[in-house]
């Protein structure tokens, strides 16, 4: 950058220069502003927690899970609301295990791995074959392994 001098010693500086130094401090400016309003927007909006069916009552929430997976086990193989059913159930599954996975109290106990396994297989089977009915097999330990939990849990509390 040439810069010109008069005989004073004020600079002088071509347009092109003067373009680049404005161009600079608009951006600067701009990151800046557009820092601020972003920082503002993350605390001042509103977040939405996700509904669920849960109540945060291990025990109870354990014996409504398991009536109504027993429920949608029991159901028959050419039932009409069969999908809505199977949905309906992987919401469940998923509002449970989400809820007590991490709760160090309650993902430590007998009903819940227990109920974790029963959860697992039959989540597994809805989402590989979803068009399939729950195999005889898989209903027999589904029932064995929800009432078992549907015990323990009502032993622990």
């Amino acid at each position: 950058m040439k810069k010109y001098s008069s005989s004073f010693g004020v600079k002088f500086m071509s347009n092109k220069e003067i373009f680049q130094l404005i161009f600079k401090r608009f951006l600067k400016g701009l990151t800046i502003t557009l820092a601020f309003i972003l920082s503002i927007n993350l605390y001042t909006l509103p977040s939405f927690a996700a509904k669920t069916s849960m109540t945060g009552d291990y025990t109870k929430d354990t014996i409504s899970v398991v009536k109504t997976l027993q429920n949608a086990v029991s159901t028959p193989k050419d039932a009409s609301d069969s999908d809505e059913i199977r949905d309906e159930s992987l919401t469940l599954i998923t509002d449970y295990i989400s809820r007590y996975r991490n709760r160090g109290m309650v993902n430590k106990t007998q009903s819940f791995t227990t109920m974790q396994t029963a959860l697992n297989a039959m989540a597994g089977h809805y989402k590989n074959f979803a068009t399939r009915p729950l195999p005889e097999k898989l209903k027999e330990r589904l029932n064995k392994e929800l009432a078992l939990a549907e015990k323990m849990v009502l032993r622990e509390s």
